[in-house]
């Protein structure tokens, strides 16, 4: 069949040609299904801009029935969840520095007495700003949940007492960030962002491209370890993202205003296990790959759940607990929280390493299967 030099012949020949190539090209084909599966699921499922469930402390130097009754009223609210009794604010202090805790309430001594004499004593909610997105909508509901808990108590003779506003004055201390900037949130995660995404890729390229332009061979034959091939390519890069990172603190110092609170030698620490993490990835990547084309999207389907599921977009908590533990798994998780625990809140190492050391197992986890790949290269 011909139409003005049309030919189905030639059409349907081309067109069982390119699925031939793309039956063969099964990491390609599966990329072009699988990642809007895993968009959509991540999406649908997984991302919450109104996280609940917050972990919160709960601070009471007062042992009293009303007391009792606001800690169950945020026991029992959507938004918090109470999961320590602390004993001092140098409890709270830790537990907000190792990120254990959103939000901490601290009551005072007589506050059961203050509120029958209608003195409106003071509530203090202290809550981690780092995050702003991940704290507006618990912090509006605070009203709302304690007016409701204390009018079930406020009865009968009581009612008198029970103003029209809150019977209670309300503080809530936004720590780390007060005035609730977005940039102090974004312009350190964005350090981790980039970091993914250049690292990974440029790595990634970097075996594959010597395979096409043929001058892998030449390295097979050489008496270079795995290992040492392996590492003697990441060495370059590594000093490529000190570069990165340093130019994003110096516009996030001086363009942004970010306070930087911690040790810069410890941010660079971090930073350095963070960067040969991505390496080690990217060259496990170009070990599987066969081409540029694959090694780059393979990059592409790692980077889009460490996007989605890491914190940097949305409130990591928030997310369904599947999701928490597939985002647990990736080291940008982990190092937005170093970032700004440094950056912000001024953290020891002894305060980071409950997130550091998830990135030196998953580094040595990629560094053993990149090796596999590679001496199966070899064979």
């Amino acid at each position: 069949m011909r139409l003005d030099g049309f030919s189905l012949r030639r059409w349907t020949g081309i067109m069982v040609k390119e699925f031939i190539q793309l039956r063969r090209d099964r990491l390609t084909f599966g990329m072009i299904v699988g990642i809007p599966v895993l968009q959509l699921l991540l999406f649908g499922f997984a991302i919450n801009s109104d996280p609940k469930s917050l972990p919160t402390a709960v601070l009471s130097q007062d042992n009293s029935q009303i007391a009792r009754t606001l800690v169950g009223a945020l026991q029992v609210s959507e938004y918090f969840r109470v999961v320590r009794q602390a004993e001092s604010e140098a409890e709270i202090d830790a537990l907000f520095a190792a990120g254990e805790i959103q939000f901490a309430l601290t009551i005072p001594p007589g506050f059961e007495r203050g509120l029958m004499r209608g003195e409106r004593p003071a509530l203090l909610l202290e809550a981690d700003a780092t995050d702003p997105s991940a704290t507006a909508n618990a912090l509006g509901a605070l009203n709302g949940i304690a007016a409701t808990a204390l009018a079930h108590d406020l009865k009968g003779v009581l009612a008198d007492i029970a103003p029209k506003n809150l019977p209670v004055d309300l503080r809530v201390q936004r720590r780390y960030n007060p005035e609730g900037i977005t940039a102090y949130n974004i312009v350190p995660g964005l350090l981790g962002v980039i970091l993914t995404m250049t690292m990974i890729l440029m790595t990634g390229l970097a075996m594959t491209r010597e395979r096409e332009r043929g001058t892998f061979e030449n390295l097979l034959a050489t008496p270079a370890l795995p290992i040492e091939v392996m590492t003697g390519k990441i060495v370059p890069y590594i000093l490529i993202g000190l570069i990165q990172v340093s130019l994003i603190l110096l516009a996030a110092r001086f363009i942004f205003a970010v306070p930087m609170q911690g040790s810069l030698l410890l941010l660079y620490g971090v930073v350095l296990v963070f960067i040969a993490a991505n390496l080690t990835l990217g060259i496990t990547f170009s070990s599987i790959a066969r081409n540029q084309l694959q090694a780059m999207q393979m990059t592409f389907f790692f980077f889009l759940p460490s996007i989605l599921l890491s914190g940097f977009m949305f409130p990591f908590r928030g997310m369904p607990e599947w999701a928490q533990v597939i985002g647990n798994v990736l080291p940008l998780t982990h190092f937005l929280q170093l970032v700004r625990g440094i950056l912000l809140k001024g953290d020891t190492l002894t305060a980071l390493w409950p997130q550091l050391w998830p990135i030196l197992a998953f580094m040595g986890a990629v560094l053993g299967l990149g090796l596999r790949f590679y001496k199966r290269t070899l064979d």
